[in-house]
C-alpha cells in the first residue's frame, strides 16, 4: 500500500495493515517518503499494489495534478468528506445524492477520484484517542451553542481503518463510513462531561466563534451507512458516539493506564 498522507486516519489504517504483514510506504510528515520526490514516489508507486490518498485538495487535487498517470491498473482509495453534500436541513443522506458542498475543490476531488474507480470513502466528523469531546473538555475548550435541532454524523478512526480495509475486496464507488446515531454538538460535550464527572460545557455565541466553526454550525445533516453495510459488509464498532467515547475513556482511565505494561526506555518518556 502506497499512502498518500498520513495523517491521523490514514496512520491507522497504514498500522493495521503493516500489522497483517503488508508493507506501507507513505508521504506526509510520518511517511517515509517526500511527497515532492518525484523519483522516489514514482518508484513506489511502481511496487506498489494499492494506493490510498487522504491529502485534501487545495487549488486542485495535488496527488492528482502529480502522479495521476501512475495510478493505473492500482486498487484506488480516497478519504473524502461528507461536507460534499452540503446541508440537507438535518435530512438523511446517501451515495446516492448530487454533491455540492461548500467547498467546491473537495467536491471536484471526489468526483475525479469516482471516475479513475476509487473507492471514495466519505467520512464526517472523525474523533478517537486524543481528538475527541473528552480531550476538549479536559482542555477547557469545549463548548455548546444551543441550536436546537442541529445533528451531525461522527465516525471513530477505528470504524475507518476497518470501512477501508473491507473495501480491498469491494467494488468501487462511494462509501460513507459513518456511525448509526447522528446527533448534536451539545449533546456529544455534555456526554463527555458526565463520564469525566466534570459540568457540561459552558454555551457560548455563535456570532464570537470563528469563521470555520461558524461555517460548520451552518450545515445540518444525517448520513446514512447502509451502502458500506450492503456492499461491503462493512459494521462500526463504535455504532454510535456514546460506546465510542465510553472505549475512549476506558482506555484513558486511571486504573488502565496504571495497569499498561511500561516498555518505554527513558528517553521515550
Amino acid at each position: 500500500m502506497f499512502v498518500f498522507g498520513l495523517g491521523y486516519a490514514a496512520a491507522v489504517i497504514a498500522r493495521r495493515l503493516a500489522g497483517a504483514g503488508w508493507r506501507i510506504d507513505a508521504t506526509g510528515s510520518a511517511g517515509n517518503i517526500a511527497f515532492d520526490d518525484g523519483r522516489a514516489v514514482r518508484a513506489a508507486l511502481a511496487a506498489a499494489s494499492h494506493v490510498l490518498s487522504s491529502v485534501p485538495p487545495g487549488d486542485g487535487d495535488p496527488v492528482l495534478a502529480r502522479y495521476r498517470d501512475a495510478l493505473a491498473g492500482k486498487w484506488l482509495g480516497y478519504l473524502s468528506s461528507t461536507g460534499v453534500y452540503g446541508d440537507t436541513g438535518g435530512a438523511w443522506v446517501d451515495e446516492s445524492a448530487p454533491i455540492g458542498g461548500r467547498r467546491p475543490a473537495r467536491d471536484a476531488a471526489d468526483r475525479q477520484w469516482l471516475a479513475l474507480g476509487a473507492r471514495v470513502f466519505r467520512l464526517p466528523g472523525i474523533y478517537g484517542p486524543g481528538r475527541s469531546a473528552l480531550d476538549r473538555v479536559r482542555q477547557g475548550t469545549a463548548h455548546r451553542v444551543g441550536l436546537a435541532g442541529q445533528v451531525f454524523s461522527r465516525i471513530h478512526v477505528d470504524d475507518i481503518a476497518i470501512g477501508v480495509i473491507a473495501a480491498l475486496d469491494g467494488p468501487p464507488g462511494a462509501y460513507n463510513l459513518a456511525d448509526d446515531l447522528p446527533a448534536g454538538q451539545d449533546a456529544v460535550a455534555a456526554f463527555a462531561a458526565t463520564l469525566l464527572g466534570l459540568p457540561p460545557p459552558p454555551f457560548v455565541d455563535l456570532a464570537t466563534l470563528s469563521a470555520p466553526a461558524r461555517a460548520f454550525y451552518a450545515e445540518n445533516r444525517r448520513v446514512s451507512n447502509l451502502r458500506a453495510r450492503r456492499v461491503l459488509g462493512w459494521h462500526p464498532a463504535y455504532p454510535d458516539y456514546r460506546a465510542g467515547l465510553r472505549a475512549l475513556n476506558a482506555m484513558t482511565s486511571p486504573a488502565a493506564v496504571s495497569a499498561a505494561p511500561d516498555t518505554a526506555s527513558p528517553d521515550q518518556r
